[in-house]
């Protein structure tokens, strides 16, 4: 819960803020960037909403920060509209299910509704708004982890929806070790027509990726978009397992076509799949020099 008498002397006048417990890890900078901006390694608020659509994008973000960081001055008498509008849709089947958890470092989730049981990929925070509307929207079959970091409140998640959890034995710890579905080898796992799972070792030993319909890749660590760069990268800095690993794994994904990546840290990244090869090579190449 974010504090007032913490709040940080970048933000801009008026009812939002952000306080100096923020760790800089840039969620409510894209999620709401008509309100959030980055500010000595911190975020801040530099425009206070104006809009109905400033205003619900700011609550969002409020409710998706990690640690509580953000606050209002006021309190928000609309709060529960914006706790009503997550997971957000995405595209299609789609959604960002928003509660980011301080355990995965802030790393975002999603959800993939499907008529044969919904599957949820990494861990949200394990909150009540959340899982009711998680309820309404066809419960949790599968609960897929892209690899040891952004697990969070799978323990939970899966006591409660009694869904299966599907992660790569390479990444299992004790707080995985009964995860009911472990991924090994190198092989690609076909979960159904429509879903493979793509082991990348590289920031992780176990890291695997998402596909969903040639169209959708959900990427853990693996792969973003730099807003920096203007690019797609691999986090070099944050490779705890072998980079020169996550370059050949990043050099099997271009042979797979998609026109979304949908990370867990970072920035997402949507073109046509022909532009986002084109990326992806440029991706290969950028991390051959770093």
């Amino acid at each position: 819960m974010a504090h007032l008498n913490q709040r940080r002397s970048q933000n801009v006048d008026g009812d939002f803020y952000v306080d100096s417990s923020c760790i800089d890890c840039d969620t409510c900078r894209w999620m709401a960037p008509g309100v959030f901006t980055e500010a000595g390694e911190q975020s801040a608020v530099y425009h206070q909403p104006e809009t109905s659509e400033e205003r619900l994008a700011a609550l969002q973000a409020l409710l998706a920060c990690p640690t509580g960081s953000i606050g209002t001055v006021e309190k928000p008498q609309d709060i529960k509209d914006a706790q009503l509008s997550f997971p957000i849709l995405v595209e299609d089947n789609i959604y960002h299910c928003g509660y980011h958890s301080e355990k995965s470092y802030a790393a975002a989730s999603y959800l993939i509704r499907l008529p044969e049981g919904n599957i949820l990929i990494d861990s949200p925070r394990f909150t009540p708004p959340l899982v009711k509307r998680l309820e309404e929207l066809g419960g949790i079959k599968y609960m897929y982890l892209t690899h040891r970091d952004d697990v969070a409140d799978h323990e939970k998640f899966a006591a409660h929806f009694q869904c299966d959890r599907i992660l790569h034995k390479d990444d299992i710890t004790s707080g995985t070790k009964d995860v009911e579905i472990q991924l090994t080898g190198s092989d690609i796992f076909e979960q159904s027509a429509d879903i493979l799972i793509i082991p990348v070792p590289g920031h992780s030993k176990g890291h695997t990726v998402l596909l969903y319909k040639n169209k959708y890749l959900f990427t853990g660590d693996h792969l973003a978009w730099s807003e920096k760069l203007q690019q797609l990268v691999a986090f070099r800095d944050f490779c705890w397992y072998s980079f020169s690993e996550q370059i050949k794994s990043m050099q099997n994904l271009t042979n797979y076509t998609f026109e979304w990546v949908l990370p867990g840290h970072g920035r997402r990244y949507h073109t046509d799949a022909k532009m986002m090869r084109q990326q992806m090579q440029k991706c290969v190449e950028w991390m051959e020099t770093v």
